[in-house]
């Protein structure tokens, strides 16, 4: 289904917040909600991997970008914080 709008019809369906009504409407929202906004601004900021002082080789960002995706492909793989801190000690079995 091919579905178009007109500028005007999606500012008359979709009206447009005002910075203060967002600021209002910010300490509404649960902690989840306030951090797909966090993230979602850092996005919009961001220049990616674009950045010139950016110390990460492109093999790096490669290497990174694979295993993101992996994880989202499975994200069971994924252990606990305390686990991988675990596995950084150094020491017997580590």
């Amino acid at each position: 289904m091919n579905f178009h709008m007109t500028k005007r019809a999606l500012t008359i369906a979709f009206p447009r917040m005002r910075t203060s009504e967002i600021l209002d409407a910010l300490p509404r929202l649960s902690k989840r909600e306030r951090d797909e906004i966090r993230l979602k601004l850092a996005d919009l900021d961001s220049d990616g991997w674009a950045d010139v002082d950016d110390p990460l080789s492109d093999t790096d960002k490669a290497l990174i970008e694979s295993r993101i995706a992996a994880h989202k492909r499975d994200p069971s793989t994924a252990i606990p914080l305390e686990q991988f801190a675990e596995r950084l000690k150094p020491g017997p079995g580590n």
